[in-house]
Formats: C-alpha cells, structure tokens, sequence
C-alpha cells in the first residue's frame, strides 16, 4: 500500500504535519465556501466546496469485491483534488488474510455506544489521511471474521443487516464527533450513500436526527450502483434500526403474493435500500441508460414504481476510471507501453499476448477478448452458445474470469476442443486483466444488464474496440459506429440490440469485416476509444451539478 500516511490532530494530542493544514481552514459548521477567482481559474478547484460524506461497504485498497469499491475509491480523491473536503467511512475488516491494508490507519481512541439491535453498539473509529481525502474505518467485532466481505464458503452472512446498520448509524455520528485536522465536518455535510449497506442513513437523518435540531442543513444523495441487491429482511427486524414506530411505512416493502412461500405469508418485509429511495434528498445511478432502466418493470426489480414516483430527483452519471492505473503509456503491467499518437506497441502487446498463451503468432488475425465474472448478468451463456459459430469466422478468442463452476469447465472444454483458437483462463489476476485488455482487438460484453461497466472504458481506453449490449452504462459511453452513416466519426465500437445470439454474431461480424477489410476505419475507432474522457475528475464535476441542486431543495421531511 505505500509508506503510511499522514497523522492529523485530534483531541488525544495527534500529532499535526502540513499535508491537513488545509482541512483546519474547514469550517466544521459551513460546508460551502466561495473560492476566490484566482482558485477557479485553474480549472481543478470548484467554486463552491463541500464537506462531503461517502458511507460505503468497500472502498480500494481497502476493500472490494467489485466496482463499488473502485468507485469509493476513487471518486472521493477526484473530490479532495477539485477543494472540497471529503471523508470516507467504511468497516474495517480484519479476515486475518488481509489486515495489514489498514496499517495506516491510527486508533483515533473515540468510542462512542449506538443505539441499535435492542441495546448499545459500542464502535471505535480508526482514520488514516491519504489522497486528501479522511478515510475512517468503523471498528466492531462483527467485521472481524474470516471470509469475504459479505459472506463465506456457506453463503451471505446471516448478520449483514446487523453489520451495516452499525455502519449506517456509526457514518451519522463520524461528523459530529470526529475532530479530523482539528476540526470536525459538522452538520452541514453531504452524504453520499452508496449501495443498500449504507441506505439506513437517509431515513436516520429524517427521522431521527432532523427532528432533534442535528442535520437540519444537512443534505444526502443514494447512489445506486446494482438495484439487484436491496438489503431485505422479515418486517420484524425494523424495531432493530433504531428508527422510531412511526417511520415503519418508509422502509416497508411487500412481496406480490406469486412469490411468496405459503398461504400464510403476508410477504411483509423491510427493504433498506427503498427507505433511502423515499428518504433521500436526490437519487443518482451510475449511468443515464440504468437510471431510465430502473423505473421501468423489466428493470426496477419490484421498485419501479417508487423510483418513477421520484423521477424528478432521479439522475445517472457514468463512472470514471483511475487514468493512473489503466494507462498503455505507463502501465508497468502490459510488455510494451504506447499511446493514441504512436500504436506500435500495442501490435507487441498483442503478439507478447498470443506468444504467452500459446495461440498462433497471427497479426492479422482478429483477436477478440472477454474479461469479467463468469454469471448470468454478464452474458456469458450468449458466448458459450455462440463459440463454435465465432470460431468459423478464422478469430482467436480469449476468456478471462471465475464465477459459475459450469461456465469454468466449459472454457476448460473448448480449450481442449479449439486450441489453436480459443483460451479460457480460469480465475483473475490483474496483470493477466490488462495484457489482454492490450493485446486483444475486440472486447466482448454481452451483459444483459449494466448499470455502468468498466471494462469497456478499459478497452477503449486500451484501443480495444468494444462490442457490447445495448444496456445501462454500455448504451451511454460505447457510441455505435456505421461505417456507411456516421459522417461525423463518432464511433467507439459496436452496441447491439436485442439480447440474442443472433444480434450478437451480427455485430461481432460486423467489426470482424472491418478489423481486416478497413484499417484506416479501425484505426480511427481505436483512436476515439483512446481520447475519450472517462476520468474521475469528469465524473466529479457532474456529481457537483447534483450536489448544488440538492442544496437548492429543502431536505426531505417525511
């Protein structure tokens, strides 16, 4: 992780270096600061600054199990660069297989009792400054066991409601009583709520906080990276979130009676994430396809209702990604480096890949990728029915992933089958990830849903060029190229539409052609794929605009 980072002041004589100073010009009652002009003129400062709140289950390097943890990792930096002062609050596992990602991070020695689950929690916050940004860590015994972060080889935890209700009322407390350079945040923060681990959050501050005076200017906004998982549980368990009896219609949820497992189930539940639905101030997605998505039956899971109800505070914004990291001028993880002005390099990418695998040193043979978990929502029963048809067309064809041990054994299979055109690695690892981000022509991403993707924005970033699903986040950054009708060369790749076998061979097809009958088109492809803007600094003054109109609103009263 780097060399442990800077210690900040707090009541218990911390010692204070010059990399927080900058935090104790923080007002901890005024979260909104005009900047002087001489700021906003550079263009990475915003004008007005914020004390911003993420409340998330992972955050890198810390955590993760996926894209909300890149998220939270990344876009809270994105914040602290452009001047507002940004706190992320997260569990602090200890698994005893990865404990020393918290090294950093010093006791801060405040333990504070929460009131949940029919008694006192007693939680103790540990904080490390990096990046600019206050990462604080709520510790408790229920994040200390072995597994993953959400559960083990028997399936979810039993308790997962229980852990991020003591998240959820531990981030509520973080700004108040947390002197992080001297300072706290105070009560006139932003929390961006992330996910159903962080959705109590919304409902606390209405129903208990605002009504005792705290948080009245306060203001949070839900951010719903996968609508699939809502953090549901027994109606019974509401007594165990320290809201109180009144507000038990705003967390309610009730399944359809065709679902339901016997007669005498009245299929009441309490759904965390829609009491954030109905309580926050605003409601972003992580993309403008899935925030439309979502309100539509197919795809709101039983919500669509809800969210068309509050389609007036409802927005998507496409994530970003850490240009640092996947960057083919300086990625240390790829054979050859090169960039959008000199190519070269990633035709040695492509033949250190093919070299590594075993497959036929083939330049002109189109090299088509798919990296990603091995699961239905991914697609990859598309490409198992579709293999032997891609195949015909003289491709190689590599898979990278784990996930559905039927899928695991039919890459094993097809190996065996088509080796001199197909590899399927079992597993990931992220050096293997980028070289065949580099090396690959063509990036597969069949995934009947996406609410944003991100290796599609690694491929292009790549020079890849992507053909995807015409859904969520795919639909809103891969523009679809027609060599005939797109004057204007606007074009990163290949959406298709509808979900079907037949619609994806005819897009593969399609780039197939013009990968070997049209360079001079592929190589302009690849080159607005590499000159896109998908960084988090982009991302972060779009999730400005939102957090200025939360403001603007009064906060929800219920």
């Amino acid at each position: 992780m780097g060399q442990c980072c800077h210690k900040v002041q707090t009541d218990h004589g911390v010692g204070l270096d010059g990399s927080t100073i900058h935090q104790m010009r923080c007002s901890s009652l005024i979260s909104c600061i005009e900047l002087d002009n001489g700021d906003e003129r550079d263009g990475t400062l915003t004008k007005v600054r914020y004390n911003v709140i993420f409340v998330t289950a992972e955050a890198t390097p810390y955590s993760k199990t996926g894209g909300l943890g890149d998220v939270c990792g990344s876009l809270p930096i994105a914040f602290a660069t452009r001047g507002h002062r940004v706190m992320v609050v997260s569990p602090r596992y200890l698994n005893g297989s990865q404990d020393d990602k918290y090294a950093c991070a010093s006791d801060l020695e405040k333990h504070i009792n929460l009131s949940c689950f029919q008694r006192e929690q007693e939680v103790v916050y540990f904080h490390e400054y990096r990046a600019g940004v206050d990462w604080v860590f709520v510790d408790h015994p229920c994040y200390h066991r072995p597994g993953s972060l959400y559960g083990d080889e028997h399936g979810a935890f039993g308790d997962n409601q229980f852990r991020f209700t003591v998240l959820a009322h531990a981030a509520c407390e973080a700004p108040l009583v947390l002197p992080l350079g001297g300072v706290t945040y105070g009560e006139k923060c932003l929390f961006l709520v992330n996910d159903w681990h962080a959705s109590l959050v919304p409902p606390l501050l209405s129903a208990k906080y605002r009504p005792n005076g705290v948080y009245r200017d306060a203001r949070s906004i839900l951010v719903i990276h996968n609508l699939a998982h809502q953090g549901v549980e027994p109606a019974t368990t509401y007594e165990n979130l320290g809201l109180p009896p009144e507000w038990y219609g705003a967390m309610e949820w009730v399944y359809p009676t065709w679902v339901r497992k016997h007669p005498f189930d009245t299929g009441a539940t309490v759904n965390l994430l829609k009491g954030a639905i109905v309580t926050a101030d605003r409601i972003l997605t992580v993309s403008k396809g899935y925030a439309w998505e979502i309100t539509t039956p197919e795809g709101g899971k039983g919500l669509d209702d809800l969210l068309s109800s509050r389609n007036y505070v409802l927005d998507g914004i496409a994530n970003g990604i850490d240009v640092d990291i996947w960057n083919p001028v300086s990625d240390k993880l790829i054979p050859f480096n090169y960039s959008v002005d000199d190519l070269y390099g990633k035709s040695l990418c492509k033949e250190a890949l093919q070299k590594n695998l075993g497959l036929a040193v083939r330049p002109q043979c189109p090299l088509i990728a798919f990296v990603g978990r091995l699961d239905y929502q991914k697609g990859t029963d598309l490409i198992l029915s579709a293999m032997p048809e891609i195949l015909q067309d003289d491709v190689q064809f590599v898979m990278l992933g784990s996930g559905d041990p039927v899928t695991e054994s039919w890459m094993r299979q097809t190996e065996s089958l088509y080796g001199d055109d197909f590899r399927g690695c079992v597993g990931y690892t992220e050096p293997m990830a980028h070289q065949i981000t580099a090396g690959c022509d063509i990036f597969l991403m069949p995934s009947r849903f996406e609410p944003c993707g991100l290796n599609q924005l690694y491929a292009m970033r790549y020079g890849s060029v992507p053909v995807v699903h015409h859904t969520g986040g795919l639909r809103d950054t891969v523009e679809s190229f027609d060599h005939f009708t797109d004057e204007d060369e606007r074009g990163t790749g290949w959406p298709f539409s509808p979900y079907s076998k037949e619609s994806m061979l005819a897009a593969l097809r399609t780039a197939i052609k013009t990968y070997r009958e049209h360079k001079s088109t592929w190589k302009g492809l690849m080159k607005r794929g590499m000159s896109k803007d998908f960084t988090w600094d982009s991302a972060a003054v779009q999730y400005e605009q939102i957090m200025e109109w939360a403001f603007i609103d009064l906060p929800y009263a219920g």
